[in-house]
């Protein structure tokens, strides 16, 4: 107990030294820690951008490339699915739900899906959390839009604003369906998914905006065929671009997917989203390597940086080790003296971090859930994370033993002898 309690002394004597050094280690295991937690924040978001629903369906392609265009509207597909086949598997026993999907379009570079009203109702992400509206309603007007928070935010939209649909994913804005334009009739709340960066139609709507296209070519001026009309036709979708489907039982999951790929009058694929997500989540897997390795060099760094200060301390500290010498203290006394000050600054540092962490997290938690969707529960550290904190404190420990041994080594002549 006599190490402990002189330690303690000596590093109140030179408690500034230690309170930057504490600081230093405290912010580095706070970034540690943080780092960590947005990782697996970042990874349950990833993984629950779409939840409570059962299989994915579309054309004939891999499932990371189904699920790219389908949820994140990455990229294209390769074919769309007729109306007729996604009736057949709408109509089939398991099926409690179908939402279809129809991408090609764009508005001010944000993507334009084309789908049913109980899309809002039955889109889930994060467990099992619905859609909801931060202002207005759902379509109910063939030329009514309803937009992301993203969309809204970036673009300065409100309820009741008028929009036009590109033709295509046209940032120019050259191929417009500038004769058919949309009213915002809702704004979506912020989720974090792709859902915020997309503006949302009727199938009906995309139908329609296309009446006057043909091979992808826009109508003449003067050729359009007035709104009038186009309401009074039949806007029935030819295709969809993919759909998400829930089912009664979940029992009923990988027969409806065999009989989704099995299909013979066309090429289909289903795919599980929650499989799909994971194995795409491999494939990022870089980059969360990339954030731990550059937090435990931060951490790395605050440990150097403990080990010069105590080095830059010793030849101060000559005489203070020489008259212990002389009081009898042993060589391994002086060797424990300085290994157990450096362990204190490591657990203090350590301890310090981790309050500065729940703290931060109880003031920013909600504030970047509402503006990035990134939500980051507070909870006890995980095991592995007790495991990364005991780490910093042994390392603390072990850093301590590079000056101890300078000092173990030093004679109790070096000490008291005055070099001139």
């Amino acid at each position: 107990m006599i190490i402990p309690r002189l330690s303690l002394k000596s590093l109140w004597n030179r408690r500034g030294m230690a309170f930057l050094t504490i600081i230093a280690v405290a912010v580095s295991v706070m970034l540690l820690l943080g780092v960590e937690k947005v990782r697996t924040g970042a990874r349950a978001s990833f993984t629950d951008t779409i939840s409570a629903t059962d299989l994915i369906i579309g054309a004939r392609s891999g499932g990371v490339q189904l699920l790219l265009y389908s949820v994140f509207r990455i990229g294209d597909a390769t074919n769309n699915v007729s109306w007729q086949s996604y009736q057949d598997i709408a109509a089939q026993p398991q099926v409690e739900w179908i939402v279809p999907l129809a991408l090609g379009d764009s508005h001010e570079g944000f993507r334009v899906v084309g789908t049913s009203v109980e899309f809002f109702d039955r889109y889930h992400y994060r467990g099992d959390r619905p859609l909801t509206f931060a202002s207005g309603r759902a379509f109910s007007d063939l030329f009514d839009a309803v937009i992301g928070a993203d969309v809204a935010a970036r673009l300065g939209y409100e309820v009741g604003t008028q929009i036009i649909v590109s033709h295509g994913m046209d940032r120019l804005g050259i191929a417009q369906h500038d004769d058919k334009p949309f009213t915002v009739s809702g704004i979506l709340a912020k989720t974090g998914t792709p859902v915020d960066r997309s503006v949302h139609i009727s199938m009906e709507a995309i139908e329609a905006i296309h009446v006057d296209w043909r091979s992808g070519a826009p109508p003449r001026p003067g050729e359009e065929t007035p709104i009038a009309e186009v309401r009074a036709m039949d806007l029935t979708p030819g295709s969809v671009t993919a759909a998400l489907v829930g089912l009664k039982s979940r029992l009923g999951i990988f027969a409806l997917q065999r009989y989704v790929n099995e299909y013979r009058e066309e090429a289909l694929t289903a795919i599980l989203p929650g499989v799909a997500l994971f194995e795409l989540w491999g494939i990022l897997g870089a980059a969360e390597t990339a954030l731990i390795a550059v937090s435990a060099m931060v951490v790395a760094t605050a440990i150097l940086g403990m080990i010069t200060t105590i080095l830059s301390t010793l030849n101060e500290r000559r005489r203070e080790m020489a008259i212990l010498r002389a009081v009898g203290a042993r060589p391994m006394h002086i060797f424990g003296l300085l290994v157990a000050e450096a362990g204190l600054l490591a657990f203090i540092g350590t301890a310090l971090g981790v309050a500065l962490l729940y703290v931060a997290l109880l003031i920013l938690r909600p504030i970047v859930d509402a503006r990035f969707g990134l939500y980051l529960p507070i909870t006890a550290p995980t095991s592995r994370e007790w495991i990364v904190l005991g780490i910093v404190v042994l390392s603390g420990f072990i850093a301590g033993a590079i000056p101890a041994l300078r000092a173990y080594w030093n004679s109790l002549a070096d000490g008291i002898i005055v070099r001139t």
